[in-house]
């Protein structure tokens, strides 16, 4: 295990802490390891560059990482009431689209280059605004920012869902082209 894979191992174990805290509503330590969490990403991924310590497991782990905060945080915000249930699932049904196309080609035995899409990179931002926007008003003491003459959370809920929804339709497109080029899946 090189340093940049203990890091992203360590960020998924904070999940089901930042998960705890929000459903407890500890929101200061929740923000607190969610601002770790992607402290810690940009961290892994600079270290990785610097000293060549990019390695297989870590192309692997980091956007599992990625996708484990993201998904746990969204439950447990949707779960207190913080976001739609119905913009969790669509960001939850996303990302095991995503996984469920990774497990079918690893049984297929192709190889994957796990390259994001620009729109997944997107999607990523907004996701974690959104998620950044829910906590820190709550763990700051500060009042919700308004954007366009609606809250900042409600404007970008309705970003997080297009951005989500474009990132499933293009990965689900590329998966189309992938399997039809493989001659389908009997």
């Amino acid at each position: 295990m090189s340093v940049p894979n203990i890091i992203t191992f360590l960020r998924i174990l904070a999940v089901p802490l930042a998960m705890y805290m929000i459903l407890t509503g500890n929101m200061v330590w929740a923000f607190g390891l969610f601002v770790a969490a992607g402290l810690s990403d940009a961290l892994d991924g600079a270290i990785a560059r610097m000293f060549r310590a990019r390695t297989v497991l870590g192309g692997y782990l980091d956007p599992l990482a990625d996708k484990a905060l993201i998904v746990g945080v969204y439950v447990a915000l949707g779960h207190v009431g913080l976001i739609p249930l119905w913009l969790v699932m669509l960001v939850v049904f996303r990302d095991v689209m995503i996984i469920a196309g990774v497990i079918l080609l690893f049984t297929l035995k192709e190889t994957l280059a796990m390259q994001p899409l620009y729109i997944s990179k997107v999607n990523t931002v907004v996701q974690i605004a959104l998620a950044a926007a829910v906590l820190a008003p709550a763990a700051l003491g500060l009042p919700n920012p308004r954007l366009f003459g609606m809250e900042l959370v409600e404007a970008l809920v309705y970003v997080c869902a297009a951005t989500t929804a474009g990132s499933g339709l293009a990965y689900a497109r590329r998966a189309a082209l992938l399997f039809n080029r493989l001659g389908g899946v009997r």
